[in-house]
């Protein structure tokens, strides 16, 4: 079991660095995408230049866009804001309210006295505690179980190779 997943640790690991080292991470591609541009087209023999696109001629009789007009660095003074009117005063209508009524008062109750609570016997007059026997357990016996037979013709991928190899 030790051996198969050391196996699986180094295969993990051997997988990662493969991925790390690979073209398809974040740092290649971004190497990818700043080495420098080829040869053009036109240098190279044998490969015909690109056409030029073709120029849109002006249309005739338009001129270009008006002048943008200038933005005033001083902002014109607004009128006066008339003052906000005073909210008037709510006053409530006066109620009259109930008179509160009297909490009864709780007659007085006389509560038995507590009961004494017995004293803990003093801790030298309790006999000493008995000590715990030591429990051994012999050994466990090795046990070795008689290998798999093996069918021919039906592959056995799940047996491990002996400890000895």
């Amino acid at each position: 079991m030790a051996a198969s997943a050391s196996d699986l640790l180094a295969t993990a690991a051997l997988v990662v660095a493969l991925m790390l080292t690979g073209t398809t991470t974040h740092a290649a591609r971004y190497l990818a995408d700043t080495t420098p541009a080829a040869a053009s087209a036109a240098d190279v023999p044998g490969i015909p230049a690109v056409p030029k696109p073709p120029v849109v001629p002006t249309v005739p009789g338009v001129g270009g866009l008006p002048p943008m007009p200038a933005v005033p660095t001083t902002v014109p003074a607004v009128g006066t804001v008339p003052s906000i009117p005073a909210v008037p005063a709510v006053v409530p209508a006066a109620t009259t309210l109930p008179p509160m009524p009297s909490v009864p008062a709780i007659p007085a109750a006389t509560l038995p006295p507590m009961p004494k609570v017995p004293a803990v016997p003093n801790a030298a007059a309790l006999p000493p505690m008995p000590a715990v026997p030591k429990v051994t357990q012999p050994p466990m016996p090795k046990v070795t179980l008689p290998p798999i037979p093996s069918i021919p013709g039906v592959p056995t991928p799940f047996l491990a190779p002996s400890p000895s190899a």
